[in-house]
């Protein structure tokens, strides 16, 4: 306390004046509606500028979470949207019980990916623990990414398009028309569909989808848009060449599907005809 005391009486000049400066200047801005503006204004410009940078703070270590509710939010939109397209194609939709689930979406982060190789796959964190099977579909929000070859407890490997051993059903969006998609190795960001008819109206610039001829993925999932196109040597039908909506130099979330009919498609098929 004297310490206090003598720190006070040795500088009591310099404190009054402090004081006196601080009460003048209370005065000052109470009286002068201009001056006490400005001086809110700079108090605002001060802590407005604090709370930006603390929230861009804040919001920069909240974007993961973010990511991934917008992530799951897609997840369900997307199994929402497959199954009532399928199912507006086959009924006239009176009651919510006509809407079967056909295919179900789940979520995954892509831990590998190579592109350069003549058989490229991709690794993904999840595995038979998550009910991940052979056989399922991968994509992204702009389009395929491929199949599902392999599964450990945690863990999947994905064959991807960019794979020499892909094939994938095809479809011209503009039309009925069918393909078979492969991979010519000479670019990650081009595929090929083959064997598509002579007769097909095969345009620059049209978008080709899934054509849903398989128990793997359902109709109507983007794949590309043409690039160019030639007639094989025979004339009767076009290898077209597909520029790839996806990057698939840099894929990192991706949605695995499930067809829930699939064992029961195949089982059908496997029955001879009688």
């Amino acid at each position: 306390m004297q310490q206090i005391i003598n720190f006070v009486l040795r500088n009591k000049t310099f404190l009054l004046f402090l004081l006196l400066f601080g009460v003048s200047l209370f005065f000052t801005i109470q009286s002068h509606s201009y001056h006490k503006s400005k001086f809110i204004n700079s108090a605002n410009y001060v802590t407005g500028g604090i709370y930006k940078k603390t929230n861009g703070i804040k919001q920069y270590f909240n974007l993961k979470e973010e990511n991934e509710a917008l992530i799951e939010e897609n997840k369900k939109l997307k199994t929402l949207l497959f199954n009532i397209n399928i199912d507006t194609l086959n009924y006239t939709i009176t009651d919510s019980t006509f809407l079967g689930e056909y295919f179900k979406f789940r979520t995954a982060s892509v831990y590998k990916n190579s592109y350069s190789l003549s058989n490229n796959y991709l690794t993904i964190n999840r595995g038979k623990k998550d009910n991940i099977k052979q056989d399922f579909g991968v994509i992204t929000s702009k389009g395929i990414v491929g199949i599902i070859e392999n599964t450990s407890d945690n863990y999947a490997s994905v064959l991807s398009i960019l794979n020499t051993k892909s094939r994938i059903n095809a479809q011209l969006k503009k039309t009925s028309h069918i393909g078979s998609l492969e991979w010519n190795t000479k670019s990650p960001e081009f595929v090929q569909m083959v064997d598509v008819s002579k007769f097909a109206p095969v345009k620059v610039g049209d978008t080709i989808i899934t054509g849903g001829q398989s128990t793997i993925f359902p109709q109507g999932i983007l794949i590309g848009s043409i690039d160019s196109f030639s007639l094989d040597t025979g004339g009767d039908t076009y290898t077209i060449n597909v520029k790839l909506f996806n990057d698939m130099t840099n894929i990192g979330h991706v949605y695995i599907i499930e067809n829930l009919n699939a064992e029961e498609l195949k089982s059908l098929e496997q029955k001879p005809n009688e």
